[in-house]
């Protein structure tokens, strides 16, 4: 049985909703794809991991900053404590994706069709805007896009997308310990 009992209280509790989002955010790939709505063609702006991120910082911050901490979260902690989430998050997420890719071609080769879709359908002005050569490089790269692929970009873009929303969060639960006059 593995003891965790030695490491800091935040990263038990990180590891833990750590652990839990990775799990819950492969299984919700999961769902959009089989419910038609392949995971890695959603706008940014739409994507899911927003609001997972945002929700699962703030129960996991306030667990350590009310139980652990004796109601103090310095912002330092709320960083490294979204960081941590987000770490464990992306690595088993990201795991379970090029695992399931592996063993399900066609996850990968819908998203290649649906893109080159996608891609194709840009106008000529666009394209123009664009740079015909960044476009022909952007087919080239989507032609030959495999588990490996499409699991480290989900890996980067989890990162990317939980800076933004851990910096947010951390500032929103942060109490500092109240300073008294004794004068």
């Amino acid at each position: 049985m593995l003891n965790f009992s030695f490491w800091h209280p935040l990263l038990r509790v990180t590891l833990r909703y750590g652990i839990v989002s990775g799990v819950i955010g492969f299984v919700v790939v999961l769902i959009l794809y089989y419910t038609g709505h392949h995971p890695f063609l959603i706008p940014v702006f739409l994507d899911y991991r927003i609001v997972f991120f945002a929700i699962f910082y703030v129960f996991a911050l306030r667990e350590f900053r009310d139980f652990h901490n004796g109601g103090i979260l310095h912002f330092w902690q709320g960083l490294i404590g979204s960081l941590a989430i987000t770490i464990f998050f992306t690595i088993i997420s990201s795991g379970a994706i090029y695992i399931f890719a592996k063993s399900v071609p066609e996850f990968v080769q819908s998203y290649i069709t649906l893109s080159m879709e996608q891609v194709k359908s840009f106008s000529q002005e666009d394209i123009d805007r664009i740079g015909q050569s960044v476009y022909d490089a952007g087919i080239q790269s989507l032609k030959e896009a495999d588990a490996y692929f499409l699991a480290s970009r989900y890996f980067v873009q989890s990162l990317i997308l939980s800076f933004f929303i851990s910096i947010i969060i951390s500032v929103i639960l942060r109490r500092q310990p109240k300073l008294t006059d004794h004068g």
